[in-house]
């Protein structure tokens, strides 16, 4: 705490202490938003995998010089 806060009474400098405490460990928009954009990239490449893996199988069945 600065020397701007001499002033101040025991309660109220543990309230600035703690406020500034919780700052400092609270989650930000930016890391949340980090993380579920990650996740959203892992479904869609997993999905992307599948759906590519599914519409090859589906090509060799309807070959059409099978007759």
């Amino acid at each position: 705490l600065g020397k701007q806060d001499y002033k101040k009474t025991r309660p109220m400098l543990r309230a600035t202490r703690l406020k500034a405490e919780a700052k400092k460990t609270a989650l930000g928009i930016k890391e949340v938003a980090l993380v579920l954009a990650a996740i959203l990239i892992f479904l869609l490449a997993f999905y992307a995998f599948f759906y590519l893996n599914i519409s090859n199988e589906v090509d060799l069945d309807l070959d059409p010089d099978e007759n």
